[in-house]
């Protein structure tokens, strides 16, 4: 006898999409697809001529779709997460990149850069996204659960950049590079203390890697002495920060005496999103530049 007749693929999706939307999932469609063509082995954009699954992989889709609505996160789930054309991995203990980074990313991307240092690294996407045949690239962490994840994505995607167990504030780290670095970029935690998030940022991300202290600032004073301890006169810096931070940071950095061209970069809903600025030539590298 033939067995019990098995669903259409749409008929799995919609079900999960309904589960999704009732668990307040914010993209609930769109993440039942990618849960759905995780499971089958595709890719998403093949799910419209892919035949029903069978009651394993039915199965599967239906033990991460109600996971998922438990919200955990999808990256968690699928085990990586899309950024600027690679596949990242990421999992508990790691920050997950997100798509607004990828703006501070295609900034630095036009600026040339032979020497790179990443600043809190987390998963490595950022680093990895800059690295090239022609660029050097450092990219420091210090959190032992994110270098894990930071070491494994090097090592698949980018092993030409140099992984750095450091404090980006500590002066020591990374200091045979003071006055020699082009390019700076950086994406810290920069959330103020106590501030909304979504749930699963909430739950799920480090929260060492969201918060920082009570206005979100705790740690730019500290990384941004260390960008110009690093950069060389001219090199370049791009800080990833808040909403709330789009005066206060650049005000932070013009403070400083150390940079010039300051200018902070809007994301694509207008927002404040990050900060860029210039290493002047006024005591580059702590002394003096000619």
């Amino acid at each position: 006898m033939p067995g019990p007749l098995l669903p259409t693929l749409s008929v799995v999706i919609t079900s999960a999409t309904a589960v999704l939307r009732g668990a307040g999932v914010a993209s609930p469609r769109v993440d039942a697809e990618l849960i759905a063509a995780h499971v089958l082995g595709i890719p998403r954009s093949r799910l419209l001529t892919a035949p029903p699954p069978d009651a394993a992989q039915a199965a599967g889709i239906d033990e991460l779709i109600k996971r998922r609505a438990e919200r955990i996160p999808l990256q968690h789930l699928t085990g990586t997460a899309p950024f600027h054309g690679h596949e990242i991995a990421v999992g508990p203990g790691v920050f997950v990149p997100r798509f607004e980074t990828e703006l501070l990313v295609e900034w630095a991307g036009q600026e040339k850069a032979n020497r790179i240092v990443d600043l809190c690294g987390g998963s490595g996407a950022i680093a990895i996204a800059l690295e090239t045949q022609d660029a050097e690239v450092y990219c420091v962490e210090k959190s032992r659960a994110a270098l894990v994840w930071l070491r494994r994505n090097v090592a698949a995607l980018a092993p030409g950049v140099r992984v750095v167990e450091g404090d980006v504030t500590d002066p020591a780290t990374l200091r045979d590079l003071d006055g020699t670095v082009d390019l700076v970029v950086s994406n810290p935690p920069y959330v103020p203390e106590g501030a909304p998030v979504d749930v699963e940022v909430a739950a799920h991300d480090p929260h060492d890697a969201v918060f920082a202290g009570e206005d979100g600032l705790a740690l730019m004073p500290g990384l941004v002495a260390r960008a110009a301890g690093l950069l060389r006169p001219g090199g370049r810096l791009g800080i990833e920060h808040d909403d709330s931070h789009g005066e206060s940071l650049p005000a932070l950095l013009r403070a400083t005496g150390h940079f010039d061209d300051v200018t902070d970069h809007r994301d694509l809903a207008g927002r404040p999103r990050f900060v860029t600025a210039r290493r002047s030539h006024r005591h580059a590298g702590g002394r003096l530049a000619a």
